[in-house]
């Protein structure tokens, strides 16, 4: 008796099951509208320029690395209130189109009760870490090799943050890369 129940139902049990799990992977091959990497290391398209989030994470100004990423800062913007926190976002980007394209110069991070954050523009001439919008010929890399940022312990170009402690309540946190105009072309979930 349980040959027969086995044999007969074993066939249309055998094509639910295969039914459900295709159903079940469909989206995963979904392409997120803005693109949305998580987290570092994650290759993303945005515009026209492949970017790699290398790391972020609180900075501590008071430690040996750490104090050359906060060099550069706007006066009157180089301290922070007790409530404050510096946080580093470190990219990379490569050109990977057959024409001259430009970096994106236009970032910021949104936490989940939709407070934004816009990172302070560096001096690049106190910072050599500091992120900047560069022209890539096909190919191109930035930072550029051979540069302190890309032979740092980060490998990336610095975006500066000061964010406010209550971001530890509030995540996650996502950078967005905007467009010149200010459209979100991709967005990277942060660490903190």
């Amino acid at each position: 008796m349980i040959g027969r129940f086995s044999a007969r139902f074993s066939r249309p049990l055998a094509v639910a099951c295969g039914a459900v799990l295709i159903l079940g992977t469909a989206a995963c091959g979904r392409v997120a509208d803005p693109p949305s990497q998580e987290n570092n290391g994650v290759y993303i398209q945005a515009g026209p320029i492949t970017y790699q989030l290398e790391i972020s994470r609180q900075l501590n100004p008071y430690s040996t690395e750490d104090s050359q990423y906060v060099k550069g800062v706007p006066a009157g913007q180089g301290s922070l209130t007790p409530s404050q926190l510096w946080y580093g976002v470190f990219l990379w980007a490569k050109n990977q189109t057959n024409s001259p394209q430009i970096t994106a110069d236009n970032f910021d991070i949104v936490d989940t009760v939709g407070h934004h954050y816009y990172p302070l523009p560096l001096n690049s001439a106190l910072n050599p870490f500091a992120w900047k919008a560069e022209r890539l010929a096909p190919g191109g890399i930035e930072p550029g090799a051979g540069t302190i940022a890309a032979d740092g312990p980060t490998q990336g170009g610095l975006l500066l943050f000061k964010l406010n402690q209550s971001v530890y309540s509030d995540r996650p946190l996502t950078l967005e890369i905007r467009s010149p105009s200010g459209k979100v072309w991709a967005t990277i979930s942060l660490d903190l």
